[in-house]
């Protein structure tokens, strides 16, 4: 009598191994998701440091620039196509600049179903702190709905880091193309000087 009481039913020890298992696994989800929206995030912060490491780069450049550019205009100063690279030269730094600091503006997504994860929307969508309060414990009590509210918000920010990245990538081109004309200008000075 004494090992019946001791061993577990077979159905209740299945449905504890079920329960563990479950739980593992939606904690397993929850990792992945938060994961993947740490990632993300990552990304963003990413591009964000590249674009101010941009502009850092300029503020070097324009430095050296403003000490250096009435040296070339007084030798050049009848040269019309000095004048044109230089103009071209401004054009592409003023653009590269642009994108760099548009990486920086803030981008939010409004389009969307509203979002227990989007600060603007459990500011202006859920009512009273109480009211969201409800709604969030609500949407955490369902795995399906819990995780569907986290995909879509890694969805959004991967729309948000892939904006940021085309900004960035606009303003490498545009800086790549300001250093081949500044190089030209510099080898047209250098034949101005020698001839």
């Amino acid at each position: 009598m004494e090992e019946l009481e001791k061993k577990p039913l077979p159905e209740t020890e299945n449905l504890e191994t079920k329960i563990n298992e479950s739980n593992g696994h939606t904690e397993e989800l929850v990792d992945h998701y938060w994961g993947s929206i740490n990632y993300v995030l990552g990304l963003i912060r990413a591009s964000e440091v590249k674009a101010g490491l941009i502009l850092s780069f300029y503020g070097i450049l324009f430095n050296f620039v403003v000490g250096q550019i009435e040296t070339v205009l007084a030798t050049g100063s009848s040269q019309i196509f000095l004048y044109v690279l230089l103009g071209f030269w401004i054009l592409c730094t003023v653009i590269s600049i642009y994108y760099s600091i548009r990486c920086f503006m803030p981008h939010i997504e409004g389009k969307y179903e509203k979002n227990v994860f989007f600060f603007g929307d459990v500011i202006s969508k859920f009512g009273t702190i109480k009211e969201f309060s409800k709604t969030f414990y609500k949407i955490s009590l369902n795995e399906e709905e819990l995780f569907d509210q986290l995909g879509q918000q890694i969805f959004v920010i991967s729309k948000i880091a892939q904006l940021k990245f085309k900004y960035v990538n606009r303003s490498l081109r545009f800086l790549g193309m300001g250093l081949l004309v500044s190089l030209m200008v510099v080898v047209y000075y250098i034949i101005l000087i020698i001839t």
